[in-house]
């Protein structure tokens, strides 16, 4: 018996949902943008001089009222873009008051330059301790090396240790390791566009070298060995404002004058005002170095006008070339008379 019966199919219509996948990249793309134009404006601002920063705030508070051509009005197109007083159909044109102008004094502006100085040798500090302790190299001297913000900049401080001497035995030859000190600091000292100020200490022990060799020359000559090392790590020999030696006039320990740490080399990265007065002194008496403020001793004595190593004394008459040249070659590694020790 055949079955006749119909076969039925039943097909399930499946209706597929709305594309939802792509709705997450426009959102990222926005905010990909933002940020871009968030670091933008960071980058921007850091670059900006402080006039600058002062031109944009007072655009923002006020779009039309200030402009730096003295203008009232954001494009300065010449003439005047409103009408006359006696041509106005408006009464009220005549009587409605003008935009105040913003005006900076120069100690405004000043102010603001100090204060971005000062945030840039605070970063500028950071960055030398983080350097010490992240280099293996600098870390194992760390405790002979220091920085502080002072009134005429950022001093990095290197002092003598009883056993790790800066220099050689009465002499203005570098350790090497001190030299490798000074070398790895030139990079990120030279990435900030102050000049600096090197100065040399010693002991308040008497020079026992050669009769016109004193503590003078040797602290002038050893600030200019430090000064060496640092051109010779790729610091711009142009940016060395000043190069002094201040022998045993200004002890970081006056407890204790013939501590070795009152032989030292100090590094000052200067403030545009510290600078301005350096180069306004040339020729003058330079300023005196700043006391120490860390250390045991006290508040520092004024030290005396430090010493030209090529300078004769006053009641001399001058040398003949040849004995000159010869003395000079002296200062930078005297010999100690015989049977004396010769001093750090």
């Amino acid at each position: 018996m055949e079955n006749n019966q119909p076969i039925i199919i039943k097909r399930v219509k499946r209706i597929a949902g709305g594309h939802h996948g792509g709705a997450w990249k426009i959102a990222f793309a926005d905010f990909a943008t933002a940020m871009m134009a968030f670091f933008l404006v960071l980058w921007l601002l850091s670059t900006a001089t402080p006039e600058q920063k002062i031109a944009i705030a007072g655009y923002f508070k006020d779009p039309v009222g200030f402009s730096e051509s003295g203008t009232p009005y954001i494009i300065d197109l010449g003439g005047t873009p409103t009408l006359a007083p006696e041509n106005t159909l408006n009464p009220e044109v005549k009587s409605q008051p003008q935009p105040d102008k913003v005006t900076i004094d120069a100690e405004q502006v000043e102010g603001m330059a100090e204060q971005v100085e000062k945030e840039r040798l605070e970063l500028l500090l950071q960055e030398l301790q983080t350097k010490v302790e992240e280099n293996p190299q600098l870390k194992k001297f760390k405790d002979q090396i220091s920085f502080e913000i002072t009134p005429d900049g950022l001093r990095i401080q290197i002092v003598d240790a009883e056993n790790r001497p800066m220099f050689d035995s009465g002499s203005a030859r570098l350790k090497p390791y001190f030299e490798d000190i000074l070398l790895a600091m030139a990079d990120t000292i030279k990435a900030v566009p102050n000049k600096i100020s090197i100065s040399g200490h010693t002991d308040a022990k008497p020079y026992t070298g050669t009769g016109d060799f004193g503590n003078w020359e040797l602290s002038a000559n050893r600030a200019n060995a430090a000064r060496r090392a640092l051109v010779a790590g790729s610091y711009p020999d142009a940016q060395v404002a000043r190069v002094v030696g201040y022998a045993s006039s200004a002890l970081f320990d006056r407890e204790h004058p013939f501590n070795p740490v009152n032989r030292r080399i100090d590094i000052i990265v200067l403030t545009k005002k510290a600078q301005r007065a350096i180069e306004g002194s040339q020729g003058a008496e330079p300023a005196p170095e700043p006391a120490p403020t860390q250390g045991q001793g006290g508040p520092g004595e004024v030290p005396a006008t430090p010493a030209d190593p090529n300078a004769l004394p006053a009641d001399k008459e001058p040398l003949p070339a040849h004995e000159l040249r010869e003395r000079l070659n002296l200062f930078d590694n005297p010999a100690p008379k015989p049977g004396e020790p010769p001093k750090q």
